[in-house]
């Protein structure tokens, strides 16, 4: 029996899309087997190199300037499992083992630099940002590859450099006498997640009230779900990072502090986004111990945060609504998440591209839902589903997400990642943090 066209378009999309889950399920395999065959000593010892360089462009372009190579400590990552099978980030990068070309290690994370591309300014000028990313110390001559995606969402080679671990220009510097202390230490970095707290605009006077704004904060993470269930796979510590004046700089109001980490609002003109793009210095102080995520606590009353993935976290310590925006901003810059608000303001433009499914686990464009959260749903529950109390706890595919109105879904009709007004994160969120625990500790 012959079939109407429109339903043999529909098999089409849907075969289509079939082939593309089963495509990346083949590269999830591949690389899970490449991980079982790199031996983490055969190939790495067991210290840090810090790859600092500038991204640089406009809208339309990104280039790479090469800046420096730094020895670090210990290396705090995994030793077991050394590929990024999630590929959250916007950037990627890519190591081999020069001699035999053996593919070792891949990392992706998200820079300001992107988020800078989608701004009216990224239409007129051209500007540069500091990036850095950190690897296992190799123990041979490594080619490290950078890509960025495109409009598609298609991660694209932009650039290279080989890395000779014995060359004189690797800087090996001791940094500056800074204390620091350890909160919670609950085993090896290894196989635990080691976050780094950094303090901005406090003075040598205030060095007190940090260390109690840390313990607030970290108090706050471990009482959500699901990082309270997790307790034990954290390790915090802390570096007294001294200001010569507390607070931090407002540009929109005319305010101007002298502080260690240089972190400023209004960044790319949005008053409430709290960022430092000084991040050689960020993580010259980071580097005294070992870590995998930043946390910057700026000594401020101000509204405000800012998280970005594998990259950086900063908030404000004494806002009413501080300790929703600390976790707002863990979700970005510990497991990817996007942000499913629609109303409030940005200074991005079209920031999504609604004809490719975008790759943060927590928001749809339905062009390849089933790779997302579509096998949680209950099996009566409508695709888009209507904003209405009969789905007011339940998971759905409900429409406004990542800054826009139409064209993006989100799952839950409230969550942290949406709006202040939440007191958890949604089960979605909450599956990709759990991934996201579990990856990192592997």
């Amino acid at each position: 029996m012959d079939v109407p066209s429109d339903h043999r378009k529909l098999n089409y999309k849907q075969m289509k899309r079939i082939i593309f889950s089963w495509i990346i399920l083949l590269i999830i395999y591949y690389l899970n087997i490449n991980a079982q065959n790199v031996v983490f000593h055969n190939y790495f010892n067991d210290q840090t190199l810090r790859i600092d360089f500038y991204l640089a462009g406009n809208k339309d372009n990104c280039q790479v300037f090469w800046h420096d190579l730094k020895r670090e400590g210990n290396w705090a990552g995994r030793k077991n499992f050394l590929f990024d099978t999630v590929r959250y980030g916007n950037f990627l990068i890519e190591v081999y083992d020069s001699l035999s070309n053996k593919f070792i290690y891949s990392k992706s994370f998200s820079t300001f630099f992107e988020e800078w591309q989608t701004t009216n300014e990224a239409k007129n000028i051209n500007k540069s940002f500091e990036q850095s990313v950190l690897i296992p110390f190799p123990q041979k001559t490594i080619e490290f590859k950078i890509y960025k995606r495109n409009r598609n969402n298609e991660f694209i080679y932009i650039n290279h450099q080989y890395i000779n671990p014995a060359s004189y220009f690797i800087v090996n510097d001791k940094y500056q006498k800074v204390k620091y202390s350890e909160l919670i230490i609950n085993g090896s970095c290894e196989n635990k997640i080691d976050i780094v707290f950094l303090a901005d605009g406090y003075t040598v006077n205030e060095l007190g009230k940090f260390k109690k704004d840390v313990e607030r904060f970290t108090k706050n993470i471990f009482s959500t779900s699901p990082f309270n269930e997790q307790k034990t796979k954290f390790n915090i510590r802390l570096v007294e990072t001294i200001s010569n004046e507390n607070g931090t700089d407002i540009p929109g109001e005319n305010i101007w502090k002298n502080t260690v980490l240089n972190t400023h609002f209004y960044t790319f003109g949005s008053e409430r986004y709290l960022t430092t793009m000084n991040n050689f210095i960020v993580r010259n102080y980071a580097g005294i111990v070992p870590y995998d995520y930043i946390y910057i606590i700026v000594n401020s009353s101000k509204y405000g945060g800012g998280g970005v993935y594998n990259h950086l976290n900063v908030v404000s310590s004494d806002n009413k609504y501080s300790e929703f925006v600390f976790i707002h901003e863990f979700g970005h810059g510990f497991a990817g998440l996007g942000d499913e608000y629609y109303l409030s303001s940005v200074s991005y433009q079209d920031y999504y591209n609604l004809n490719v499914e975008p790759v943060q686990p927590n928001i749809t464009s339905l062009i390849n839902f089933e790779s997302k959260w579509k096998d949680l749903l209950d099996t009566d529950t409508p695709i888009p589903t209507p904003v209405d109390p009969v789905y007011k706890n339940k998971i759905g595919v409900f429409e406004g997400a990542g800054y826009v109105s139409k064209g993006m879904y989100r799952p839950y009709l409230n969550c942290i990642m949406k709006s202040k007004t939440a007191k958890e994160f949604c089960p979605v969120c909450k599956k990709a943090i759990k991934y996201a625990i579990e990856i990192n500790c592997d």
